[in-house]
């Protein structure tokens, strides 16, 4: 998967906003109602560095392989950075985008999800 196939994929969550930043930050970041649940650096010399959060196991074990770093500032909170985002698996990326996203979905009030996910069924047969 590559880096413009990865921001389609962001933008396929029900509910989900990107927002580009411009200095000092330079993000180009994915939210579900101002939850951020993934973003790329948009600046050199880290230009479409990945990051997302994971869970607290994954951290360890993702960290542990060559080309993902813990995530600057926000390791704390168990991201992690991709340096080249064509070196991971597609479906186990995709496994850990869900991950990020529904974890800043269960962040929402119980009626913000419901919102979202209703709104996400709409126009369905």
């Amino acid at each position: 998967m590559n880096t413009e196939q990865l921001k389609k994929h962001c933008l396929s969550f029900p509910g989900v906003e990107s927002k580009e930043l411009s200095a000092p930050g330079n993000l180009l970041s994915y939210a579900v109602q101002g939850k951020k649940f993934a973003y790329f650096k948009t600046s050199e010399p880290q230009q479409w560095r990945f990051s997302l959060r994971v869970t607290a196991e994954r951290f360890l074990e993702l960290t542990d392989q060559p080309g993902i770093k813990p995530a600057r500032y926000m390791h704390r909170f168990h991201w992690v950075s991709i340096v080249n985002v064509n070196q991971v698996d597609e479906k186990y990326l995709i496994e850990l985008l869900q991950w990020s996203y529904r974890k800043a979905l269960q962040g929402l009030s119980k009626r913000a999800q419901q919102q979202i996910v209703d709104g996400s069924h709409q126009g369905a047969p």
